[in-house]
Parts: structure tokens; sequence; C-alpha cells
């Protein structure tokens, strides 16, 4: 399968008290960037969300966004924490103790430490295994989504190789004619420009420049690198960068075929060529 690096996927799953919402987005990018976006509560297996992940991900710029939201629910009971109470008193005080100008912890702040509150809501612990287990999920969705986008890319690549494939067939039963048509003005330009000139040495001088204008090793290595294409296409995996490389290649024998051109034919032929390369290599940017 064939994967874009775009892609969204979000899941949402309710617990007692509230609600855990979980999106992923992603965008093309050269390498793996992973950003997080967490509530306080869920900081702690950061670190397990990104291996999560990095194990199904391999490039792109991709945002993971976790939010959660309180329910209003008069079920929901607080109560206080005794112990932790005392002892952030008791830190406190020997705060105060060291710095006598330093003014007293506030209600406000001591009801808002994390752990003077306990409420029958969901604990800690299974909180952070249902965000996991929701993270999970959420990658599956991700990666079918990106998969379709991928199928999309890879049907655009598939169209234009047919192109290419096409504008090849079309040109290299002509070479010969090519050829011939080129010995024939060049002799006539150098009859007119020196007389009489031995026929022979035409044809030798002629031979020695049509290896440098011969273009059949041009088409052949273009024909090579689109079958190598359609496997890549067919096998699927992690292929961006082998499709990037291709490009490369293409583009350098399209060149090569521009540059010994001796018809409009051939010349039209490696601009129509570039062309195609060039909308291929937009599209290779977003596979994965």
């Amino acid at each position: 399968m064939i994967l874009s690096m775009t892609g969204f996927a979000s899941t949402a799953r309710e617990f007692p008290g509230g609600l855990l919402s979980i999106e992923l987005r992603a965008v093309n990018h050269r390498y793996l960037d992973v950003q997080m976006r967490l509530p306080e509560e869920l900081r702690v297996i950061e670190a397990q969300l990104r291996e999560l992940i990095a194990g199904r991900v391999t490039r792109g710029k991709v945002e993971c966004r976790v939010g959660i939201s309180q329910n209003d629910n008069d079920n929901q009971q607080l109560e206080l924490n005794p112990d932790m109470v005392q002892r952030l008193l008791a830190i406190s005080n020997q705060v105060k103790a060291i710095a006598p100008q330093m003014r007293e912890l506030g209600m406000g702040e001591l009801l808002r430490w994390p752990g003077v509150l306990k409420s029958n809501s969901l604990p800690p612990e299974v909180l952070q295994q249902l965000c996991l287990d929701g993270l999970k999920v959420v990658l599956e969705d991700f990666r079918a989504t990106r998969g379709r986008e991928g199928e999309k890319l890879a049907q655009v690549l598939r169209d234009r190789l047919e192109s290419m494939a096409q504008i090849i067939s079309d040109i290299k039963p002509r070479l010969p004619q090519i050829l011939d048509a080129y010995r024939a003005k060049l002799s006539a330009r150098l009859q007119e420009a020196l007389g009489n000139v031995d026929d022979d040495r035409i044809k030798q001088e002629f031979a020695l420049f049509a290896q440098k204008i011969d273009v059949d090793e041009e088409l052949e290595r273009l024909s090579t690198h689109i079958a190598e294409i359609r496997r890549i296409l067919k096998t699927g995996g992690q292929v961006g960068k082998r499709l990037d490389f291709l490009m490369q290649e293409l583009n350098r024998e399209a060149n090569t075929l521009g540059s010994k051109s001796v018809a409009t034919e051939t010349t039209q032929a490696s601009v129509e060529l570039k062309v195609l390369i060039e909308q291929m290599r937009e599209q290779i940017q977003n596979i994965e």
C-alpha cells in the first residue's frame, strides 16, 4: 500500500466525569516530526504516545491533540485529602521560617494543588490507559485515511508513467529516420560549403557524430526507470524517498535527450517528458 503523508483521524470516548478526545492530523515533511498537545493529566504518558505514533508513521509533520472536557455531573463528588493538605502546610511553614517575607499559602492555591481534592471520577492510571487505547484506534483510522489518499496519488503517477511510455514508444521507431534526415541535411551543407567532398569521408565523419547524437541509450534507461517505478508502486511500503531519487534519474535522462536532439520531434519529446516528471515529483512530495 502507498501511504500519503497527509491525513486526519479522530475519536472521542466518554468516561465517568468527562469526555476524552483525540485528534491526529499530518502534512508532508522530509522527516517525522511529532507535535503533542496534551492536558497536564496525561503528560506522564507523552513518551508512550510518541512511541505509538512513531511505530505507525515514518515521515510527515504529525500533530496529536488530546483534550479532556469535564461534565457538570451532580453525581461527581469531591473529597479533601487531609494528608496532602498537612504536607503542603508543613512545607509552607518551613518556607515561612526561612523567608519570613513570603506570604502564606492561600486557600485557593491550596485547593488547586494536584491531589488535594479527590473525586469519584476516573483514576489517573485508568484515564492514561484509556488515552493509549484510544490513540491505537485513531492510528488505525489514520493509516486507512492515508492509504486511500496514497492510492489516489499512486494512480496519478501511473497515469503519468503511461504517458511517458507512450512518448518513448512513439519516438523510438523514428530515430533511424531522424538520423538519416540529419545526415542528408549535413551532407548538403558540407557540399555547399566545401564543394566536392568525398562521400566516404562524409559517412565517416557522420558515423562519429552519430554516436554523440544517438539517444537510443537514453530512451532505454527511461524505460527501465519507468518499469522500476511501476514495480515500486505495486510493492508499496515506504517508497517516497526512492521515488524521489528515481525522479532525479528520469529528469537527467530527459535533459540528455534534449541536449542531444537534432530534430523537432526529439526536442518536443524531451520537453513533454520533463513536464510529466515535474508533475510526478510534486505528487511524490506527499508520499511517505
